[in-house]
C-alpha cells in the first residue's frame, strides 16, 4: 500500500521505537527531552531535536506517522534522500523556533506579573491576575475570591492565592511539547507546492480534493487556531505554522527542481 523510501523509512522506525521507549520510561524522560520554554529551569538547548523524536500518545504518533509516509517519499524522490532529510530536521527546528518565540512572548509577561505580585500579594492583585492571563478560570476561583476580598489580610488566603498563580505560571513555562508535528506539517506544504493539483482522498468524508486546497486549509485553520487560542485542545498551533511556513521557504529558496507539476 505505501511504498517507502529510505530516509522516510528510516524517520519512521526512529519515532516509533522511540516512543514505544520513552512512553514506558516515565514522566522524567520528557521533562528532561520535551521542549520546554527558554524561561524554563528545564530548557536545554539539544531538546530543540529530541523533542521532534517524541509523542504523547498513539493517536499522536499514528497521525504525525500517517502524514510522513503519504506525503514524504514524493518528496524523497524529488529532492533525493540527503535533501529530503536536511528539509526534514530544518522545518522541525524552524517550527520549534516559531513555538519558543510565541511562547517567550505570551508567558515572559505573565512571569514579571507573577513576580510583581508575590511581593505586594493583595486581593486587587490577585483579580488583576486572574483577569489579565486566566480570565477563563474566573468563574471557578470566584467563590476563593470573595472570600479573600472579604479578609484580605487572612495568611491562608494570601498564601493559597500565591500557591494557585504559582502553579498556574509553572504550567504555562514548564509544560514541554513533544511531537514530530512541526516537521510533518513542513512535508505537507512542501508536497502543496511541488504536487498543488495531485487528487488526494479525505478519510473523513471520503472525498477528492487538491493537494493545495489541503494545504490552504490546514494553514487557515492552524492560523485561526493560534491567533484565537486553542490551548484548552493542548496543541502548539504555532509549531504547525512554523512547519509551513519554514517549508515555504526552503522550498522557493532549492526551487522545485521540477518544470511540470501534477
Amino acid at each position: 500500500m505505501f511504498n517507502f523510501t529510505p530516509v522516510v523509512r528510516l524517520l519512521l522506525f526512529a519515532n516509533v521505537i522511540i516512543f514505544l521507549i520513552t512512553s514506558s520510561a516515565g514522566d522524567w524522560v520528557v521533562d528532561r527531552f520535551g521542549l520546554h520554554s527558554v524561561l524554563s529551569n528545564l530548557f536545554n538547548p539539544i531538546q530543540l531535536i529530541t523533542h521532534m523524536f517524541m509523542h504523547g500518545s498513539w493517536g499522536h504518533i499514528f497521525s504525525n506517522m500517517i502524514g510522513l509516509i503519504v506525503f514524504g517519499p514524493m518528496l524523497e524522490r524529488v529532492w533525493g534522500g540527503p535533501r529530503f532529510f536536511l528539509f526534514y530536521m530544518l522545518t522541525g527546528l524552524g517550527a520549534a523556533a516559531l513555538y519558543l518565540g510565541v511562547n517567550y512572548y505570551e508567558t515572559a509577561s505573565m512571569v514579571d506579573a507573577y513576580h510583581l505580585y508575590a511581593v505586594h500579594p493583595t486581593n486587587s492583585e490577585f483579580v488583576g491576575f486572574i483577569s489579565e492571563y486566566a480570565s477563563s478560570v474566573y468563574d471557578n476561583i470566584a467563590p476563593f475570591i470573595q472570600k479573600f476580598d472579604a479578609d484580605p489580610t487572612n495568611p491562608a488566603y494570601i498564601k493559597q492565592g500565591q500557591a494557585f498563580l504559582e502553579a498556574m505560571v509553572s504550567r504555562q513555562v514548564d509544560t514541554p511539547m513533544v511531537g514530530a508535528s512541526g516537521a510533518i506539517f513542513g512535508v505537507i506544504m512542501a508536497f502543496g507546492l511541488l504536487f498543488p493539483n495531485t487528487e488526494l482522498i479525505l478519510l473523513f468524508p471520503p472525498i477528492p480534493i487538491k493537494a493545495k486546497y489541503l494545504v490552504l486549509f490546514y494553514g487557515a485553520y492552524e492560523v485561526y487556531s493560534g491567533i484565537y487560542q486553542a490551548q484548552s485542545d493542548n496543541v502548539a498551533h504555532f509549531a504547525h505554522i512554523g512547519g509551513m511556513l519554514f517549508a515555504y521557504i526552503l522550498v522557493k529558496l532549492w526551487g522545485s527542481q521540477r518544470k511540470t507539476f501534477y
